[in-house]
């Protein structure tokens, strides 16, 4: 007896278990608003929509629609493929605390603020695939406690930083220039040494540098310099400049480095016109000392002469003076004429007294001359 009550009893709770999934079954709605047009989503949709569809519109998911997501909050699967959303705000989805399925590939999403994703505690697949997603803040995952599945594949990343997701299971990351440097290592061993599988392993491939396009995210041969400048730990935010764009710390460290860069530039140009300008005036000085101060070129010519040799000496005297010997002998030129001759052979000496003295001419001969 007590066996067959236990069974009737096992039998009576087995069935309870059978209805009440059966009338979950029933209370599923479904609602296909595919390729309407909207521009916005539609208002008048039944409150108990469980699965809604709005792929292939106009819309944007601005703040009205933020407005009127939080009625369906009975969601479980939301569809927003191909429509004009570009900005993830805030608390997009705080109210749909049922969501499991959120799918919005294929827009132009390239900024998704931090808690965008907040109040999304049942989620397990999010598709945020074939995007315009540069960066990631890994915080934006922190409220996605049961998230199974997280697709980025088609977007325009080259660095993510390890998400804080404990029960992430797959992860789908190809199609994005990856830059497979040393900041991609924690990556690497949060890949390797978590129960993450990465889908489509083979063709996750390295965008730079040059010589690690044959490798895939997983598999780079890193040298021992990355694994002394990063720690293993995979949960350590390393990079702050690679946070989402919507972190001001970003915007304000590409700021810094631009400007940087550009005070280096004008530094150089700067010291490169002080040069010219000083070499300028250099050349202008010593152009006006040698045209105003003509001292120095006499002072040089006068060390023009040379010895002369002692038969050059005497046919040079008698050429000029005659035969002192015999005075008698001497043409007899106008004194006019003899000064012209000799101011045309020194002119380029500086005379004060009217007299010529030659250093050269030694002593004894000009004795025995007088």
């Amino acid at each position: 007896m007590k066996t067959m009550s236990i069974t009737i009893l096992f039998w009576l709770l087995s069935m309870l278990l059978l209805s009440d999934k059966s009338q979950t079954s029933k209370t599923e709605v479904k609602c296909n608003s595919t390729a309407k047009n909207y521009s916005l989503i539609p208002a008048n949709i039944s409150k108990n929509v469980t699965i809604l569809d709005l792929s292939y519109n106009q819309i944007t998911l601005n703040i009205t629609d933020t407005r009127v997501l939080q009625t369906y909050f009975l969601l479980s699967e939301l569809y927003l493929v191909e429509n004009k959303v570009t900005n993830l705000f805030n608390n997009s989805f705080s109210n749909l605390s049922n969501l499991e399925i959120l799918n919005i590939c294929r827009n132009s999403i390239h900024t998704i603020q931090q808690s965008a994703f907040t109040g999304l505690h049942k989620l397990k697949k999010l598709y945020l695939c074939q995007n315009k997603i540069v960066q990631l803040n890994p915080k934006t995952f922190l409220p996605l406690k049961n998230l199974i599945l997280l697709n980025l594949h088609g977007n325009l990343i080259s660095y993510f930083d390890v998400p804080q997701l404990f029960h992430l299971e797959f992860i789908i990351l190809y199609g994005n220039p990856w830059n497979c440097s040393c900041s991609l290592l924690n990556l690497q061993n949060w890949l390797k040494t978590s129960n993450v599988t990465l889908e489509n392993e083979s063709i996750t491939m390295c965008s730079y540098p040059d010589i690690l396009k044959c490798y895939n995210i997983k598999t780079v041969p890193y040298k021992a310099e990355c694994y002394s400048k990063f720690p293993s730990s995979i949960t350590e935010d390393l990079h702050i400049p690679f946070q989402s764009i919507s972190n001001s710390t970003f915007n304000n460290s590409l700021n810094n480095l631009t400007r940087n860069s550009e005070h280096e530039s004008h530094g150089k140009s700067w010291a490169f016109l002080v040069g010219v300008v000083v070499a300028v005036v250099m050349t202008s000085l010593l152009i006006s000392i040698a045209i105003k101060c003509p001292v120095w070129y006499n002072f040089l010519l006068s060390y023009n002469h040379h010895r002369l040799e002692e038969h050059e000496a005497e046919t040079y005297e008698d050429s000029f003076t005659g035969n002192p010997s015999s005075p008698s002998q001497i043409p007899d030129t106008n004194s006019e004429e003899t000064t012209v001759i000799f101011d045309q052979l020194h002119s380029f000496v500086v005379d004060d007294d009217g007299f010529i003295e030659d250093k050269y001419i030694d002593t004894h001969e000009s004795r025995e001359e007088n």
